[in-house]
């Protein structure tokens, strides 16, 4: 079966994507670690991703859909895999039709408020030593601003300032609202609430897919 995430940044869908690799074996593709890897790697692919985010613009829809493309013809994702990050346009989601339409799809949708999404991001701390993330809503380290892992210090990106963050979900919304369209038109759309604890938003997760997993069609739940 083929997964596919959605959800502005800060709704969790990383978090969701590894907890149902790690349930349902399934791998999780995630298009920012598929460029990261790919610049990191000087691939042909990675060094147009590269010259792109270097001029601040994002990366081309050509260029993300032939890095999902390479990846999902693998052998470890011909049972299915986790999308998260892609698609992120109609443009991408016909794109990864046209790629593969044999497997099961399962459109996953996890919405918050506008409010809760600020609140989330905007706690948002990142080690400049070791890369992990923090959330002081939530989880807290034991020092203000020093990771408990290498001690590094704990800084806010300036995507994170709530002005920025606003002009980010904005843009997200115009982008992928008609992804919502396209997915309910297709039968297979559901609607999460994101607002929840993580374990009960991946709870309701794991109750659609054992009821439709193997199936292709299935029903919004709101």
């Amino acid at each position: 079966m083929r997964i596919i995430l959605l959800g502005p940044p800060g709704s969790g869908k990383g978090t969701q994507a590894a907890l149902i690799q790690k349930k349902y074996g399934l791998p999780k593709i995630s298009t920012g670690d598929l460029l990261r890897q790919a610049v990191q790697e000087s691939t042909a692919l990675g060094k147009k991703a590269e010259a792109s985010m270097r001029k601040g613009g994002l990366v081309s829809d050509e260029v993300v859909v032939r890095m999902v493309a390479d990846r999902i013809s693998r052998p470890d994702c011909r049972k299915g895999y986790v999308l998260d990050g892609f698609p992120r346009n109609l443009h991408q989601a016909q794109k990864l039709d046209e790629l593969e339409n044999s497997l099961a799809e399962i459109t996953l949708d996890i919405r918050l408020s506008q409010n809760v999404l600020v609140q989330r991001l905007s706690s948002r701390r990142i080690c400049s030593g070791c890369g992990l993330i923090y959330n002081l809503a939530v989880n807290m380290p034991d020092k203000i601003d020093v990771c408990d892992t290498c001690g590094g210090e704990l800084v806010q990106r300036n995507d994170d300032q709530p002005d920025v963050i606003k002009e980010r979900l904005k843009v997200y919304h115009e982008e992928t609202e008609p992804l919502v369209e396209y997915y309910k038109n297709k039968c297979n759309y559901h609607r999460i609430d994101g607002e929840q604890d993580i374990n009960k938003v991946f709870q309701d997760i794991q109750s659609l897919l054992d009821s439709e997993i193997g199936q292709p069609k299935g029903t919004e739940v709101s």
